[in-house]
């Protein structure tokens, strides 16, 4: 197979196709069905008419967080910090902007409310700065933070964005961007999707800001992949066994969850694991647990859209995407979804 570079990758994208809001209802937006012989368009919550019974989805049971805050320096310039990772004792890792980079000892004061100290640089390459909060990071996030939305959306964080930028079954906080294709489930998707026997599982994967980064490498292989938090627990394993041995296929809600789980299989066969996972998905990766994915429209010549050629077929996956522009579907965070089959 010739090897695809980044050009192999983009797409012209009508700028009034990204999505700034979510659809009135969640399980309203559009789902692209592309699980048979020729796409259909189809409404989300149709989905569970696609799966079934005995078949097993697997969410992404993250939180996202208040992550972003707004500051200045003493001097009096201003500081913007998105927090990437909450650590022990009351410390934080963030991307902070500035016109000038603070130095360690630095005390930054945010939102007008508390103050924070730069202890210096941190991260896997020394990228982000290591702050020190006053108190509980996620108390102080929730009380004066704003709702991390992605590059795309031109607008400020609003009443909305805290409810719909935020799946319906969030339980565990840290990630700083939802995983979007579960924004689509509601309550009433759910309820019948349990009717219909299809079974529910979870994993957590802390989505970061290394989501939205572009790769900027022609060549993919050179591109170094983000890092993130993720658990895949003795449970989830567990169910996946049992979906397995029934005859049902593996249902990943997000590139998200189809990360971790594939991160954790890396071993040959799924098995329980906490950790970070850098993994890489690009076509010719073998898939040893995923069988459907469903997934919103991503960003071109980015990371996401070489995971999902590599799970569905690169030219099929660029022809799904002629259709949805055609079709004037409503693409990113806040955007429509489809539902593929792995090859």
């Amino acid at each position: 197979m010739t090897e695809l570079t980044l050009a192999d990758f983009d797409f012209e994208l009508p700028p009034e196709l990204i999505a700034q809001h979510p659809a009135p209802e969640r399980s309203a937006s559009r789902l692209l069905d592309a699980t048979g012989a020729a796409p259909v368009d189809r409404v989300f919550r149709d989905l569970p008419a696609l799966l079934a019974p005995g078949d097993l989805l697997v969410f992404n049971d993250t939180r996202v967080i208040k992550a972003r805050l707004l500051g200045e320096k003493p001097t009096g310039g201003a500081v913007e910090a998105l927090v990437e990772r909450v650590l022990p004792g009351h410390e934080v890792l963030a991307h902070l902007r500035a016109s000038k980079a603070p130095r360690a000892g630095t005390t930054i004061r945010f939102a007008g409310a508390f103050d924070a100290e730069v202890l210096g640089r941190g991260g896997p390459d020394d990228s982000l700065f290591h702050l020190r909060l006053p108190g509980d990071p996620l108390a102080l996030l929730d009380a004066h933070g704003h709702v991390p939305l992605p590059p795309y959306i031109t607008h400020d964080d609003s009443a909305e964005d805290a409810v719909r930028y935020q799946t319906v079954f969030a339980a565990r906080p840290g990630a700083v961007a939802a995983p979007t294709a579960a924004l689509h489930f509601d309550d009433a998707v759910l309820a019948a999707l349990d009717a219909r026997g299809i079974g529910r599982t979870a994993i957590t994967l802390h989505v970061g800001a290394g989501t939205f980064q572009p790769v900027r490498s022609e060549r993919i292989a050179e591109h170094r992949m983000h890092s993130e938090w993720f658990e895949v627990g003795a449970a989830t394993v567990a169910a996946i066994e049992a979906a397995r041995a029934r005859g049902g296929r593996i249902v990943a809600v997000g590139t998200t969850t189809l990360r971790a789980l594939e991160s954790a299989a890396l071993g040959g066969r799924l098995a329980p694991h906490t950790g970070d996972t850098d993994i890489f998905i690009t076509p010719g990766f073998r898939f040893r647990v995923v069988d459907r994915l469903i997934t919103n429209f991503h960003l071109p010549r980015s990371t996401l859209m070489m995971l999902v050629s590599a799970f569905a077929g690169h030219a099929e996956v660029m022809a799904l995407y002629h259709h949805a522009i055609e079709a004037r579907y409503r693409f990113f965070s806040y955007g429509d979804a489809m539902l593929l089959a792995r090859r």
